[in-house]
């Protein structure tokens, strides 16, 4: 019976391989994360899943506690009152018990904190600035040796211009594309008051703060479109600073870059001799 029911799950999985919807976005009455596109999310997750399993059992036992603690010593049960006011021995048990357990959640909660904040060797360099009330993206690097920089504005698409199927206030008029399974550095700063980038799929959530350049590192694990919004108040229309993100393969990437710089595909061969791209470029593939 075990045996054909792990058969039909296998099953089930083959079969759902390629029509699998990632939850990337924000949805009504969603409890959980969105779907993580990338392994610092991944490791997000995983440390929350950890963690939960052992607090159930943290909060059943102090609710074990607390109810036999009022049965056992109501006033019907105890005519007398005890007059005992303190106990070394107990004192010191629930004194060590919590800090081993605040120790133990610690070795990888800092684990992951300094995975997160590590810079891998990045292949590509996005800069993101903030503004009241949009963000504006550079890419400062130069693969096709044209000496041009691609940057634009991103700003929200107003209710009443969007199209059949498009989100409410997650949809921009410029997506961000970036290629997946490469390195990325995101640099984050300010022009006017303090922003926070935010895209919970990718788990990052970045401050831009005037004059302060912020980096952090990113690699997307799959294509797909992953929206975030500002996470810093920061004015009457905070709400409508909206991230949209759009993971390609590297070669749609470079289209997309031929395209934004305004050069012909029969100018430049996408391709390893015409790009001048780090050596790690495609062997992330």
């Amino acid at each position: 019976m075990s045996t054909t029911y792990y058969i039909m799950i296998l099953f089930f999985i083959i079969l759902t391989k390629n029509n699998i919807n990632f939850c990337e976005r924000a949805e009504p009455w969603q409890i959980l994360f969105q779907d993580s596109a990338s392994p610092s999310m991944e490791g997000i997750i995983n440390l929350h899943h950890d963690l939960m399993f052992f607090l159930i059992f943290i909060a059943c036992f102090v609710l074990w506690i607390l109810t036999r603690a009022v049965v056992m010593f109501s006033a019907n049960n105890n005519k007398i009152p005890s007059s005992v006011t303190h106990g070394t021995f107990i004192e010191i048990v629930w004194t060590l018990a919590p800090t081993i357990i605040l120790l133990l959640v610690a070795i990888p909660s800092f684990a992951l904190l300094y995975s997160i904040d590590e810079i891998i060797d990045p292949s590509l360099t996005l800069k993101v600035i903030g503004h009241q009330w949009y963000w504006s993206y550079e890419y400062s690097d130069d693969f096709l040796l044209t000496d041009k920089n691609v940057s634009f504005d991103s700003y929200m698409i107003l209710e009443e211009d969007l199209e059949l199927g498009q989100l409410r206030l997650l949809e921009v008029d410029n997506k961000i594309v970036l290629p997946i399974n490469t390195q990325i550095r995101i640099i984050v700063t300010s022009a006017d008051v303090i922003h926070s980038w935010a895209v919970p799929s990718l788990g990052i959530k970045c401050d831009a703060i005037p004059g302060r350049l912020n980096q952090v590192g990113l690699y997307i694990k799959r294509p797909g479109t992953f929206y975030g919004q500002c996470s810093e108040i920061c004015g009457v229309n905070h709400a409508f600073m909206p991230i949209a993100v759009e993971g390609v393969n590297i070669e749609t990437f470079f289209k997309w870059w031929l395209n934004k710089q305004e050069i012909s595909s029969k100018e430049y061969n996408v391709s390893k001799t015409t790009c001048k791209l780090p050596a790690n470029f495609y062997t992330n593939k």
